[in-house]
């Protein structure tokens, strides 16, 4: 019996040479996406070993070996992914948002005092709340969020509690839909977003919906105010939670503490 050639040797060079970039190109797209997606060690090894043993095996040309390293990986990646639903629905809604807490889409970044603008967030959230005027509030952190505020108008107005209740006082204009703030500054109201399809055990309004909605697609931290009730909710990763207005400026800042653009 012939030894077994390699696959230089058994294949065109030309092949052999188109079909090793396209492996490598097939992988390092994997790479990207699990960069974007996992973020975490244990998975990047997975796939680089897969991707060594899949690529040594096309090299000696050995034909099992490829196919066995080639459903682990499948198989490593559709767990991985089951398992990171909610950032691969964020990849998926914007595979090339930027990675970075400084978002450069609203002119120059102001330096502000985060305290300031917690407690004018809270005062405005609880006096929504007192009149059960129905708002949402969406606060912009990582994940870019122009292009979803096409729809809405532009405001590019500091935050005040004023401002605020002026919005969403019912009758007006801008009541209806969002609020998007970036840093300490309202970008656009009446912003609609999508609204989740999640089935839910009690009942969820629009507004509600439409909260969770954007939680599930970006990393922003959105908070509801009832119309019907005057409760206050945050819709954060596609969860919601509801939280009493002692306990508002605690859980807000917890959410926000991760977002690196405000210094004092």
């Amino acid at each position: 019996m012939e030894p077994k050639a390699f696959a230089w040797e058994a294949m065109p060079i030309g092949n052999f040479i188109a079909s090793l970039i396209l492996i490598v190109g097939i992988f390092a797209v994997l790479f990207f996406v699990i960069f974007k997606v996992a973020k975490r060690r244990a998975s990047f090894f997975f796939l680089g070993s897969c991707s060594a043993v899949f690529i040594a095996a096309f090299l000696f040309n050995l034909t099992v070996v490829c196919i066995l390293a080639g459903f682990l990986a499948a198989a490593g990646l559709a767990a991985c992914f089951f398992a990171n639903l909610g950032d691969l629905r964020k990849f998926v809604a914007n595979p090339f948002s930027r990675q970075t807490a400084k978002a450069a889409n609203f002119g120059i970044e102001r330096i502000y005092d985060s305290q300031l603008l917690y407690k004018n967030i809270e005062s405005a959230v609880i006096s929504l709340s007192n009149a059960r005027i129905g708002a949402i509030m969406t606060f912009e952190r990582n994940t870019s969020l122009k292009d979803i505020m096409k729809n809405g108008v532009p405001i590019n107005a500091p935050v005040s509690p004023e401002i605020l209740l002026t919005i969403f006082y019912p009758g007006t204009r801008l009541h209806d839909g969002a609020v998007v703030i970036h840093g300490n500054e309202i970008i656009a109201a009446s912003v609609f977003f999508t609204p989740t399809t999640k089935p839910f055990a009690g009942k969820y309004g629009s507004r509600h919906r439409a909260a969770i909605g954007i939680s599930e697609v970006s990393d922003a931290v959105t908070v509801v105010v009832s119309e019907e009730t005057g409760r206050i909710s945050f819709a954060v990763n596609g969860d919601l939670e509801a939280v009493t207005q002692q306990n508002f400026l605690r859980v807000f800042e917890n959410y926000m503490s991760d977002y690196g653009t405000s210094e004092e």
